[in-house]
Order: C-alpha cells, then sequence, then structure tokens
C-alpha cells in the first residue's frame, strides 16, 4: 500500500503526533518510557492476540522527516515507512508505504487474497485518520 497525500498540518505536528503514538505504543507493551533519542534500533515485542506476537524493530527516526519500522512474526515480514516533508509553515505532504513478504506459499496466497479484499478499507481507515489528525491541529490552533 502507498498513499501520498498533503497534509494541512505544519511537519512538527504530524511528526510529533506519529512520534507519541510509538511511544505510548511502546510503553504499553514494554512498560518502558523511552525517549525519541533512544528509539532508533529499539525491538520490542508486541502481543496482538492470545496467539499472535511479533517483533518490532524501529529501523528509521529522523526528526520531521521520517519513521520506519519493521514487524517479524514466523508468518511474514512487513515494513512500515513514514516520509515527511515541509511544504510550507501550515502544510506538510506525508508519503506513506507499507510492503509486506509472506513466509510460506500457503501464506502468500492467503495474504494476497485478504489483501485483495482489505486494501481498499484498509485505505480509507487510513485516510480518515490522517483527517482526524488535521482536525486535531485546527482544534489546537483555535484554541490558542
Amino acid at each position: 500500500m502507498e498513499i501520498v497525500r498533503k497534509m494541512k498540518v505544519p511537519v512538527e505536528f504530524l511528526y510529533e503526533t506519529i512520534l507519541t503514538s510509538v511511544l505510548s505504543d511502546i510503553q504499553s507493551q514494554t512498560g518502558k518510557k523511552l525517549t525519541e533519542k533512544q528509539l532508533q534500533g529499539f525491538e520490542y515485542e508486541k502481543t496482538f492476540s492470545k496467539h499472535a506476537k511479533a517483533t518490532i524493530r524501529i529501523e528509521e527516526i529522523t526528526k520531521n522527516k521520517a519513521y520506519q519500522y519493521r514487524t517479524t512474526s514466523n508468518k511474514q515480514d512487513f515494513i512500515v515507512s513514514y516520509k515527511l516533508r515541509p511544504l510550507d509553515d501550515g502544510s506538510c505532504e506525508l508519503h506513506y508505504t507499507e510492503q509486506m513478504e509472506s513466509f510460506g506459499y500457503l501464506q502468500k496466497i492467503n495474504d494476497s487474497l485478504i489483501g485483495l479484499i482489505w486494501s481498499p478499507l484498509k485505505k480509507r481507515r487510513f485516510n480518515e485518520m490522517l483527517k482526524q489528525i488535521e482536525t486535531t491541529h485546527l482544534i489546537e490552533v483555535e484554541v490558542k
């Protein structure tokens, strides 16, 4: 999946939103309260359900520019990348990508079929989340 979108928020706001989410996830999964400087290369195990766990490794984090992580399980390797580019003081461009490599023939077929079915819904949900980020920023600006 790939999404390129102009966001009506400063690049700093979008980056901080992503960073806050990452730090919150790490704290909820590990109990550790990390700082931004500790994230590069950080690895932790995340529990998705009773029988589904994966290792998450933060591969790249560059302030106001990029965030990338890899989720590895016994079934697949999943890479998510956020590239940020400022456009002006109040807007930026987000280039979001997901890449997945499934392990095993049956898993590849299963993931392909599920991808066909869920991909449009996943894109719609992601775009709705981006709209919520813009709305949150607008509310914060109005409150100030």
